[in-house]
């Protein structure tokens, strides 16, 4: 599964972006999706992820509340809807997938298979 991060940009302290996952090469319907980030000289960590069908998700502390992940099968897409970001919400993010045969809804970035490239996101005070 080929897939790609867009939506990043620069964003005033407080204002909000939707980032954009798309699979390419085949569906990943049938994977489990999660959203990381790695801020400059820190080590990548947890967003969000979301099961399968869109029915379960799951958020690292910082995003419950302001974030929300979600995804539309039919478009092939999952989305990562950010609000009131913070300029500590600076990073580049990243969306991954879990091998089609895992079902878990995990924080830990070991259990995805496929990475995209990033999209970097810039939020200032």
């Amino acid at each position: 599964v080929q897939l790609q991060a867009s939506g990043g940009g620069l964003v005033q302290a407080g204002g909000s972006l939707r980032l954009s996952c798309a699979a390419s090469g085949r569906t990943f319907n049938n994977n489990v999706v999660g959203w990381f980030r790695q801020a400059p000289g820190k080590e990548r960590e947890f967003v969000a992820a979301i099961s399968r069908g869109g029915g379960t998700t799951y958020y690292a502390d910082f995003a419950k509340g302001r974030f929300t992940i979600s995804r539309d099968n039919a478009k092939n897409t999952v989305y990562l809807q950010m609000n009131s970001l913070k300029p500590e919400d600076t990073a580049v993010y990243y969306c991954a997938a879990r091998n089609g045969i895992f079902t878990g809804v995990t924080g830990s970035s070991a259990h995805y298979n496929y990475w995209g490239q990033g999209t970097l996101v810039t939020v200032s005070s």
